[in-house]
């Protein structure tokens, strides 16, 4: 059982080992009702999980290369002598 204390907003701060069971996250709904002389809690939605590699998240300042370019073109053209 974990005990935690009632702040003057009303809040409750509910413990790490219960959010970590639960999967409870910020942004999870979450319902209370009543039921004889206690309170039950209940996840009524969870938050959509972010990705762990946080691919796509960012948006580049350059335009995408395209999927057929061919990186072998750029040692080709490397090799060539420089112009004098």
């Amino acid at each position: 059982m974990g005990i935690t204390s009632v702040t003057s907003k009303g809040q409750v701060t509910i413990p790490q080992e219960f959010r970590q069971k639960l999967g409870i996250r910020q942004g999870t709904k979450i319902a209370f009702s009543v039921v004889g002389d206690h309170v039950e809690l209940r996840l009524v939605s969870q938050r959509v999980d972010v990705p762990s590699t946080g691919f796509g998240l960012l948006k580049a300042r350059r335009k995408a290369v395209p999927a057929d370019f061919d990186a072998a073109i750029l040692m080709k053209q490397g090799k060539r002598k420089a112009p004098r």
